[in-house]
């Protein structure tokens, strides 16, 4: 049985190009404590994969295009399929500092992934200081699909030091299909369902209609999120994409200071890490000699979970859109100013899945998925300045063929045009910032870094303290400025 992509895989396939990869990714840094006192080895990692790759089928196999784009493209069995192609070993010059290790991610992510081959890579990082190992993952937004699929970082993490134990699953790889067998599958598909072909212009409008009102969660909101949809995000620097490379910055922090933030004025852990971010992107923009007024917004593309456990149809997650208060001087208003944004979305439902925008080709033919894919791009450029993802992650240790996690950075992609993207995961205590950023439009991403830094200091500082109690918050002492 042919395993077609779906419509939303092709289109992130048929919109990528040199200046717009198409992949996500994280980086994972490991201690130099192993198992039992033993030395890292790449090939510890090399085994450890492979031993869970059973886990993740789709890692053993590539896409294969129909001849004349009759049909989607296919996944097939990679029967060259070479695990140490895809986990690769680099380091950076010893003592290797966090940001030598930022360089090297930020030029990595910048190359698009091998398409004759599976769509991921793993790259094993030594040298850097005091013994750390560096897991630089990249994979495909085609191999991500809505039904949450285990990523290959997800898969080799364990709960213990001693990894678990997964039974042998030999893997025979199926033979890859013919030009030809390509071919008559795809017009047998097209057979079984022709209005994908003959009614593509009858049903167009229909389709349209039907995924603008998937867009949103209750009919009463369709005209405001259309008129979002349509209404251009305000001009900034953060849509003024200059290339295809990238450049990417790190930032820890505590949850603690998170979570005092938030009892001491309300809202949620989300609620202050847009704030955060909100501040940080004050202080870049005045840096910058921006003006910065009154009416001045930066508005952001937020995924977040609005119904945890619900069904795998890519329905647990929303993506909002909200105008990040930037021109708020006082750092508890803003708080404020964007716990009420968000309140007023989770409670109303408005919501655009970005799933959505890109669905409109879906009874097109495939030919058609490129030209609609780039218009999917070009059209978020319009609606949004900044993506900013935040995923809740484990808060107890994890490991990795027995070595022990001590950070984890998402690295989030660039959509077409966009110039700054800002990810944020907690880990066993930490909260950790990952910023991916286009080389050439915003060279000072380590700045930024710096300024999320001192926007959780700001806000630390409105924390009303207890009489007797020490002026400064004790969690700001000694507080490092390097990511």
């Amino acid at each position: 049985m042919t395993d077609r992509l779906s419509a939303t895989d092709a289109a992130f396939l048929y919109a990528e190009d040199a200046g717009s990869p198409m992949h996500v990714g994280g980086v994972v840094i490991l201690g130099p404590d192993g198992p039992d006192g033993a030395e890292f080895q790449y090939s510890d990692i090399v085994d450890l994969i492979e031993s869970r790759l059973s886990l993740v089928p789709r890692y053993r196999q590539k896409v294969r295009f129909v001849p004349g784009r009759l049909a989607r493209p296919v996944w097939v069995d990679d029967e060259d399929f070479d695990l140490t192609y895809h986990v690769r070993r680099s380091a950076v010059p010893k003592p290797g500092t966090d940001a030598e290790l930022d360089e090297l991610v930020g030029r990595l992510i910048s190359r698009p992934l091998d398409r004759t081959r599976p769509l991921w890579e793993v790259y094993v990082i030594e040298g850097l200081t005091g013994g750390r190992i560096a897991l630089v993952n990249k994979t495909h937004h085609a191999m991500v699909d809505r039904i949450g699929a285990v990523d290959v970082a997800a898969a080799i993490l364990d709960v213990n030091r001693r990894p678990r134990d997964l039974p042998d699953q030999p893997w025979i790889p199926n033979p890859e299909p013919s030009d030809i067998d390509l071919v008559v599958d795809a017009v047998a598909d097209l057979t079984t369902r022709p209005t994908e072909v003959v009614d593509v212009l009858r049903f167009a409008a229909l389709d349209v209609r039907e995924t603008l009102t998937k867009v949103v969660s209750t009919a009463s909101n369709v005209l405001r999120v259309l008129w979002r949809t349509v209404n251009r995000a305000p001009r900034s620097l953060l849509n003024d994409a200059k290339s295809g490379q990238r450049r990417f910055a790190t930032v820890r922090a505590d949850l603690q200071d998170f979570k005092a933030i938030r009892r001491a004025h309300g809202g949620s852990v989300n609620d202050v890490i847009l704030t955060v971010i909100t501040g940080a992107l004050r202080s870049w923009l005045l840096s910058r000699a921006e003006v910065v007024t009154a009416h001045t917004v930066v508005r952001a593309m937020v995924p977040v979970s609005v119904r945890p456990g619900a069904a795998e149809d890519g329905s647990a997650v929303a993506s909002y859109l909200i105008d990040l208060p930037v021109a708020e001087p006082n750092p508890a208003m803003r708080l404020h100013q964007v716990s009420f944004a968000m309140g007023g979305h989770l409670e109303s439902g408005r919501q655009v899945a970005a799933d959505s925008l890109v669905e409109l080709g879906r009874f097109a033919p495939p030919t058609l998925h490129a030209l609609g894919a780039r218009v999917a791009g070009q059209l978020s450029r319009r609606m949004y300045n900044v993506l900013i993802t935040n995923v809740p992650g484990p808060q107890v240790p994890l490991y990795a063929a027995g070595f022990p996690v001590e950070a984890m950075f998402p690295v989030a992609p660039l959509a077409l045009g966009q110039a700054l993207a800002v990810s944020c995961t907690s880990y066993d205590g930490g909260v950790y910032f990952g910023v991916t950023a286009d080389r050439e439009a915003i060279p000072d991403v380590a700045e930024f870094a710096v300024q999320i830094h001192e926007a959780v200091d700001e806000l630390l500082s409105t924390i009303p303290h207890e009489k007797g109690s020490p002026a400064n918050h004790p969690r700001r002492r000694g507080r490092s400025r390097s990511s």
